[in-house]
């Protein structure tokens, strides 16, 4: 079985290579990336005070609650009381599966609530968030749900496999992991987006023929333009482009149509339409796939081994008790045991390749600005855009280097501003 998972892991590494290789803009500014701009050229000393200050509190709650989850994550994964979770448990394998990533979503959901309470606390200080308390927690709760939906399905597959093929799993549940980070992203747009957004066709009328003429002139087909109630939980301006094929849309908040010039909201959605014209969906659930095959190659080498177990262990309905067999790891029960441990190391798993993540989601997100401003020749609403974005959304200008390279999933304002730079000059040397 070590083999096998060897074996998964190198492939898995070997195609995410290759992909980001041949699909990653390394190099997405013709003649390397301008300098960023000054701070102090585009926002005032109290706007760069406060956004310092709410980035500085917001860090505080944010890596706090990381921190007492993983904590929490590693507890039940590696201690006693994950174990003894599972071993009272009875009944059908596949419904301990649910219970215990139910119950140990809750729990993780619960010791992060206070954090969770504090962030809101201060973004509705700061005139960031909008609605009721109850509408946040229904929220959190319809997050929890997909949450528990989505981690038990998956959960499910990968004992299932560890069960039915103790020496293959590794290799079957890699591939069964990319095929549901696949299936995913074409889901995602059509069921788990309504279930935290109403979302309504843009009336036709200049914006809507305007951003049409936008998605031709990239070559981008779109299905429709909607609006998202996004206002309902947040001040802050937003748009993006999801989906595949017929379910390609263009999404605007109903913030940024309510409350930015023309101009602004074409620069938005050049720059996601640029995400479309390139795949860069696509090109991240590739990425995601050999991630998933890789990341599962990973667990069967840190998984304990998988030893038989009694035929009376399982009475063929799928019903046992989590006993395991003669010789089994006493940590395994028929698979289940090793829930709490997968949980724990999927978390520690997530945090350790967020830097790499992040940087490919900033290659590709400079493109994506790199192309709005080649597309749409205004340089100026770009950069309007941009500071329009941080103050809207308190966005600190120069976060510390090292948190912007592990946690940073865009460029800074300051080097997205300083991408203008260049077509200013130009369009200066063309009047």
């Amino acid at each position: 079985m070590r083999r096998v998972a060897l074996g998964t892991v190198l492939i898995g590494a070997a195609a995410f290579i290759l992909i980001a290789t041949t699909r990653v803009p390394w190099h997405p500014v013709p003649g390397g990336l301008p300098d960023p701009v000054a701070a102090s050229s585009v926002f005032s000393r109290a706007e760069i005070d406060r956004a310092e200050h709410f980035a500085l509190w917001g860090r505080l709650w944010s890596w706090s609650g990381l921190v007492v989850s993983l904590a929490v994550a590693c507890w039940l994964g590696f201690g006693r009381t994950g174990r003894a979770l599972v071993a009272g448990l009875r009944g059908w394998w596949w419904v301990r599966v649910v219970v215990v990533v139910a119950v140990l979503t809750l729990v993780g959901s619960l010791v992060t609530l206070p954090f969770g309470i504090a962030l809101r606390r201060l973004r509705l200080d700061e005139g960031l968030a909008a609605g009721s308390w109850g509408d946040w927690a229904l929220d959190v709760l319809k997050g929890d749900l997909v949450t528990v939906v989505s981690t038990a399905l998956a959960v499910i597959a990968l004992v299932a496999c560890i069960r039915r093929l103790p020496r293959l799993w590794p290799a079957v549940a890699g591939l069964a992991a990319a095929g549901l980070v696949v299936l995913g992203s074409f889901v995602y747009p059509i069921v788990v987006e309504p279930v935290f957004n109403h979302f309504t066709p843009l009336p036709d009328g200049p914006l809507r023929t305007q951003i049409l003429a936008l998605a031709q002139q990239e070559d981008v087909a779109v299905d429709d333009v909607l609006v998202a109630d996004a206002s309902r939980r947040t001040t802050t301006l937003n748009a993006y482009v999801s989906g595949f094929g017929q379910t390609r849309r263009v999404v605007l908040y109903d913030t940024l149509v309510d409350s930015s010039p023309t101009d602004e909201t074409l620069s938005v959605v050049a720059h996601e339409l640029a995400h479309a014209k390139y795949d860069d969906v696509m090109t991240g659930t590739a990425l995601g796939a050999a991630g998933a095959l890789l990341g599962v190659g990973l667990l069967g080498l840190l998984l304990p081994v998988p030893l038989r177990r009694r035929p009376d262990g399982d009475d063929g309905d799928g019903r046992d008790g989590g006993a395991p067999g003669a010789g089994a790891d006493p940590s395994y029960a028929g698979g289940v045991g090793v829930v709490p441990r997968v949980l724990a190391l999927v978390a520690i798993g997530t945090l350790v390749a967020a830097p790499v993540q992040n940087g490919i989601s900033r290659q590709l997100e400079t493109r994506a600005d790199q192309t709005a401003l080649e597309v749409t020749k205004a340089p100026q609403a770009f950069v309007d855009l941009q500071r329009r974005l941080a103050l809207r959304s308190h966005a600190d200008p120069t976060p510390p280097a090292w948190s912007q390279w592990w946690f940073g999933s865009h460029p800074t304002v300051l080097q997205r501003i300083g991408l203008a730079g260049p077509f200013d000059d130009a369009k200066d040397a063309t009047d």
